[in-house]
């Protein structure tokens, strides 16, 4: 899923991150969402990845999504859980989306640092099922690339990073194969050059 040369997102965030989308999601971002789009890319311009927050355990929630999504909710992005229900012959069943990590005028971000890998297939649904209903025009998920593994094997922490949890490999598979349905998808991978050695 390359990224076209002519919607690509500015030089930093391609030489600092893996950059795939579906769909032309760069291009319906950067043309219909500008605002959001210009968000984007100041925050992931900004983020760096400090080797002290690896070789923290977990918790709630993960300083690198701190990282990121304290600085979009400071620019107007919010939590979002949509409040959705089905009428079946007469019959009103709660159908309840999943909350998005970061959301603005149609455009849903989630961040995937250290989960179970099948969060992105709830991200991905989440996506479909509100594309579909016209309430998200474009997905976004910020992950991390495979080589970060040396990484945390190089600081001890290898086996809290496995292979069955988000990194891009297995992302890319379950959008290739159709999961996020019609909703355009762009990805950014955090790579090793946005590492910092002290903070």
């Amino acid at each position: 899923m390359p990224i076209m040369a002519i919607d690509q997102p500015p030089s930093f965030l391609r030489d600092n991150y893996e950059v795939h989308e579906s769909k032309h999601a760069c291009a319906i971002l950067k043309h219909d969402f500008p605002q959001e789009w210009h968000d984007i890319v100041e925050v992931l311009s900004a983020f760096r990845l400090r080797k002290s927050w690896l070789t923290v355990g977990g918790g709630r929630k993960s300083k690198v999504s701190e990282a990121i999504d304290s600085q979009l909710y400071e620019r107007g992005w919010v939590e979002k859980q949509f409040q959705t229900e089905i009428l079946l012959d007469g019959n009103r069943l709660e159908s309840p989306t999943h909350q998005i990590d970061c959301f603005k005028n149609r455009v849903a971000l989630e961040i995937e640092w250290n989960n179970k890998d099948p969060f992105y297939d709830r991200d991905l649904n989440n996506f479909r099922l509100l594309f579909d209903l016209r309430a998200v025009s474009v997905g976004v998920i910020v992950t991390r690339c495979d080589h970060l593994q040396d990484i945390f094997d190089e600081l001890g922490r290898g086996s809290s990073f496995g292979a069955s949890t988000t990194h891009m490999s297995k992302l890319l598979p379950r959008i290739n194969g159709g999961s996020g349905g019609g909703c355009p998808v762009l990805v950014f991978g955090i790579s090793r050059s946005l590492c910092l050695e002290e903070d």
